[in-house]
């Protein structure tokens, strides 16, 4: 027997990208978007695996968003491609808390390693000397395994709790995915813990990790300022321009989304940062990682020159 939940509802609308007018162009579109997505961060991914030059802490945790951006951006994107296509806006009720729990899951994994590639830029030009003492591999590694466990214990609370709410009537949701906020609102039953647990792991997974990054960064830009070489100076801001330009792109666009959303009667702002926050960040970190590092374009043309040779 198919499984609902404790009300009616066993389907969601999704309407927050009705467009009945160019809808194959928006299609093009967004598919264009998640196939450079893939590629794109796929790309880094094999750069940093075979150039020994790149096998570094920044570029270990680099792998790893990377990886993380495909997974993230593959929650929500093939389903709003198949709906545009098919036009079928709906979404079953598990498939909708599948949907929370990942984009949850791999959202923060984003902020925990958005925070340690922070750290090690703190560690790399504030504190030299130590840098290759104190991040060794074994603490990558750790940051990274305590980072999955986080956001695991993280998504699978939200998602426990959401299931025992109960739906009753409106199952119409103003957005291209199953968004957290947006089923609270809809729900018949008391919400006051899912709020209040959402307050309190919001502080642990986005908050601290946006205060850390700042606090890392001002360290950083003290350090800078005291460096007499200009020299020094442009070397630090390259290694931590293209980290900062993520950090705002992903950043912003949550505070956008959930901490100065949209009146209930107006979506569009709501809709436009989501498909910020979901598909053009992720689709942009190759992009922001390639032109602005030495590093990644080196080991692009190594690549592409040994393959080269061997032809």
């Amino acid at each position: 027997m198919k499984r609902k939940n404790q009300s009616g509802v066993s389907k969601f609308l999704l309407l927050g990208l009705l467009i009945p007018e160019e809808q194959g162009m928006f299609f093009a579109l967004f598919l264009g978007m998640y196939i450079t997505t893939v590629l794109g961060n796929l790309l880094i991914v094999l750069l940093i695996r075979l150039d020994s030059h790149l096998h570094t802490p920044m570029y270990f945790f680099l792998s790893h968003l990377a990886l993380t951006d495909i997974s993230f951006s593959s929650v929500t994107a093939p389903k709003m491609l198949m709906n545009m296509q098919t036009h079928s806006q709906s979404i079953s009720y598990s498939g909708c808390i599948c949907q929370v729990y990942f984009s949850i899951f791999f959202a923060d994994i984003d902020s925990f390693l958005l925070t340690s590639m922070a750290y090690d830029r703190y560690l790399a030009i504030c504190h030299p000397l130590h840098y290759p003492t104190i991040m060794s591999q074994s603490l990558c590694f750790l940051l990274v395994i305590v980072s999955w466990i986080l956001s695991f214990v993280s998504a699978l609370l939200h998602t426990l709790l959401l299931a025992r709410l109960s739906f009753y009537g409106d199952n119409i949701l103003p957005n291209f995915f199953c968004d957290i906020s947006a089923l609270l609102k809809l729900s018949s039953s008391d919400t006051t813990t899912n709020e209040l647990i959402i307050l309190t792991a919001g502080g642990v997974v986005i908050t601290l990790p946006l205060i850390c990054i700042l606090v890392s960064y001002g360290h950083i830009g003290s350090t800078i300022l005291r460096v007499p070489s200009t020299k020094g100076i442009c070397k630090a801001l390259s290694t931590c321009g293209s980290h900062l330009s993520v950090v705002s792109l992903y950043y912003g666009a949550i505070i956008g989304l959930y901490i100065f959303p949209s009146p209930s009667d107006s979506n569009g702002k709501d809709v436009i940062l989501a498909v910020l926050y979901t598909l053009v960040t992720p689709m942009l970190n190759p992009f922001i990682y390639s032109l602005r590092n030495r590093d990644i374009k080196g080991a692009l043309r190594n690549i592409l020159s040994r393959r080269k040779f061997s032809l």
